[in-house]
């Protein structure tokens, strides 16, 4: 299995940066006037609106057979995804290398950069109505979550890239590293069979993989499996749309998630890059020699002579007075001798 070279990727991320992007706090004002430049390599179109009214974009390039479909922010507060997305953009408007070429003959990409508009708006996870749409598959009741199905039926992609964004805590298991980027192939029903479309979502996830591994090893995890039965990426892959689920987890000092920006980036790049030379999806037992996830990390733990009185905290965002703010909270929970601060202060006492 080949994988674009990391030299060729990180030329092309450092040229094609969409720079005025910048941060956690990504809302539709952001990148609204950011469309403009994409006009003459894609087909844009607003194809509804938020349960608050704002506009859900979607842009549409390529010829080919092999039919992608990608969303970010469906989490109002998980930006990464948005922001790689517009480096991509400006990959297939700008870049002349053979390999975006190849993917605009074998691929027809459509992309919804922002889908829950009103939780990027105010940071939340959740839609204006509260309603969590990465587990409204089923019952639909957001106006976004229809949207989104209105969409994956009539366009009837091969695969779909789910991008979300992990908390701190998650680290890579067996190593004292934080889980950057973690990947999923969901499950279709509770027992986590490996079928067909799964095979395929792993073969993807696969070639991901080793292109991170040569960049930052060690810092690739695999999302729990566990079966979610109201979960968006679930009931695709039960549906027969093979969903790649990306998390944009922490780097070592990385809280603005500007380095998981281009890890991501480069994940999808490999990944779409991948399903358009790819003939057989075959091989996809290399996914699990990813390690798992693991809960090891709080963001800041206070360390004391006596164990027992060591104390954790995690950042908790909020906006105020029109700024993005992180406050420290502290966790109301014993810290056990396998949890790791990515900051730790040593007190004597």
């Amino acid at each position: 299995m080949k994988t674009l070279s990391k030299q060729f990727v990180k030329q092309i991320f450092n040229t094609q940066k969409e720079t005025s992007l910048f941060g956690k706090w990504i809302t539709f004002h952001k990148i609204e006037s950011l469309f403009s430049k994409h006009e003459n390599q894609f087909e844009i179109i607003q194809i509804g609106t938020s349960e608050e009214e704002r506009p859900i974009m979607q842009l549409k390039i390529g010829s080919g057979k092999k039919r992608i479909l990608l969303w970010s922010q469906m989490h109002g507060n998980e930006s990464t995804g948005t922001k790689a997305l517009f480096d991509l953009f400006n990959c297939f408007s700008n870049s002349t290398e053979n390999e975006f070429k190849v993917i605009l003959k074998e691929c027809t990409l459509v992309f919804i950069p922002m889908l829950n508009p009103d939780g990027s708006q105010v940071y939340t996870r959740v839609n204006a109505n509260n309603i969590d749409l990465n587990r409204d598959a089923v019952e639909r009741v957001a106006k976004e979550s229809k949207l989104l199905r209105k969409i994956l039926e009539e366009f009837n992609p091969q695969f779909c890239f789910n991008l979300h964004d992990q908390r701190t805590i998650f680290g890579v298991e067996g190593t004292k590293n934080t889980a950057t980027i973690s990947f999923l192939a969901p499950s279709e029903e509770v027992t986590r069979a490996i079928t067909k479309g799964r095979i395929e979502t792993m073969n993807v996830i696969v070639a991901m993989n080793l292109l991170l591994q040569k960049m930052i090893p060690n810092y690739i995890g695999r999302y729990t499996d566990e079966f979610y039965p109201t979960a968006t990426g679930d009931n695709f892959q039960k549906l027969g749309y093979n969903t790649i689920l990306i998390e944009s987890g922490h780097y070592p000092d990385d809280y603005q998630r500007e380095i998981s920006r281009e890890y991501t980036f480069y994940s999808i790049l490999q990944g779409i890059y991948h399903i358009a030379t790819e003939k057989d999806f075959s091989d996809y037992k290399a996914y699990f020699s990813i390690p798992n996830n693991d809960k090891i990390f709080y963001d800041i733990i206070h360390r004391y002579s006596n164990s027992e009185h060591d104390t954790a905290y995690q950042y908790k965002d909020e906006i105020k007075d029109e700024k993005l703010v992180s406050k420290l909270e502290k966790i109301d929970e014993k810290v056990t001798k396998s949890k790791i601060g990515l900051h730790e202060i040593v007190f004597d006492r």
